[in-house]
């Protein structure tokens, strides 16, 4: 088996006083790549960055689908990992969480990814001599995107957002909406909920917050990758919710903040728990996943956490990959895909909107990649390094 080494080094963290800088050698501790301290939780990597050949024995071509959460940074990730590694391809389709574990499931592709972590149920229907490893490797928030051309800033406390998703509350101007945004220039406009169409991780991790916040919307509706709306217009993938809420104008809709961000679109501030009103950014998401606390297993969610400046709907993001691959150049370049997501890959998350996970995260990650099995060598031409069984 090839061991995805740990190093732990201190390292001062943006939003944090003092946390753990993480360095992951690809085969061998102390050989190949290193890390130093850096700043926003991410490993820095100070080896040259030219491209090199890994040990594959050819050209090796990984296809992976699911989640579109995560699909922006994916794709920033697997270019850099072509560069970097010029005879490694990922190939990524951005399908949805419930398309992604289907197929992830049937093997019709060499990794998953999904917003929700999979069920034991789910677990079990993967063929045993494969196995499954949930590995969290990004995190990011769901914010509620609106299209108010005149509203550059909006407050929704818990229960009113709950009630317009019910249908209860069917216009701008309403006057819940009004008290809670005194002075904004609310349009007498019906509001049109954009909702996903397909089975998503996003909406599992929205209708999970829904759920623990309303037991109204727990008893009608309740939670997963797919519900029935009561009310609203569906979309393909964040693209298309983002898509929607773009071109129709008094819309509101979920998506990934990194949507939101790439497209310029408005989002309001939700209130937590605690009763304030946080708007998402990196620091409100970062207060509220440093409250989650990751099992074995890998598999956590806070649908409702706690503290004044935590914001209200933050989740990681699961890359699915087998325990056994029958082909040993493929679980040599899953490898190393994940040694570089946890080391340079998390450099570029904040850039595109996502959080950065914590150091203690990507330990536990490493660890559980260790259990991909493999029965070979493995090399980075010109580098020296190499780990075996």
């Amino acid at each position: 088996m090839l061991s995805i080494c740990t190093v732990i080094n201190k390292s001062r963290l943006a939003t944090t006083a003092s946390l753990l800088a993480l360095t992951i050698g690809l085969g061998a501790c102390g050989g190949g790549q290193q890390a130093s301290d850096t700043t926003g939780g991410a490993a820095t990597d100070t080896t040259a960055t030219s491209p090199v050949k890994l040990d594959l024995g050819g050209d090796i071509a990984l296809t992976g689908a699911g989640a579109s959460f995560p699909a922006p940074l994916f794709q920033s990730w697997f270019v850099d990992i072509n560069k970097k590694y010029p005879n490694l391809q990922v190939n990524y389709q951005s399908v949805g969480s419930g398309a992604g574990v289907e197929q992830f499931t049937k093997g019709t592709v060499d990794f998953g990814a999904s917003d929700v972590a999979m069920k034991d149920e789910e677990i079990q229907q993967v063929p045993a001599d494969k196995g499954v490893i949930l590995l969290p490797v990004t995190a990011g928030g769901v914010v509620l995107a609106y299209n108010l051309p005149d509203v550059p800033e909006l407050q929704l406390p818990r229960d009113l957002y709950v009630d317009i998703i019910l249908g209860k509350v069917t216009k701008w101007n309403d006057p819940r909406i009004v008290a809670a945004n005194p002075g904004a220039k609310l349009p007498d406009q019906p509001i049109t909920w954009i909702h996903r169409s397909d089975g998503s991780g996003t909406t599992g991790v929205f209708t999970k917050h829904l759920a623990a916040i309303s037991p109204e919307w727990k008893d009608k509706v309740g939670e997963g990758k797919t519900v029935e709306w009561p009310v609203g217009v569906g979309g393909k993938g964040n693209e298309g919710v983002t898509a929607q809420i773009k071109q129709t104008q008094g819309s509101l809709g979920y998506i990934e903040y990194g949507y939101a961000k790439q497209n310029n679109l408005s989002f309001a501030a939700l209130e937590n728990k605690a009763g304030k009103f946080v708007k998402y950014n990196d620091d409100s998401a970062s207060k509220t996943l440093a409250a989650i606390e990751l099992p074995e297993n890998l598999r956590a969610f806070v649908p409702d956490p706690e503290g004044d400046e935590s914001y209200p709907i933050v989740s990681f993001s699961w890359i699915l990959a087998y325990k056994n691959y029958a082909d040993a150049n493929k679980a040599k370049a899953m490898e190393a895909v994940i040694e570089y997501v946890l080391t340079e890959g998390q450099k570029i998350s904040g850039e595109l909107g996502y959080i950065p996970v914590p150091a203690s995260v990507a330990e536990k990650v490493a660890k559980a990649a260790d259990q991909i099995s493999s029965d070979y060598q493995i090399s980075i031409a010109g580098s020296g390094s190499s780990a075996s069984n």
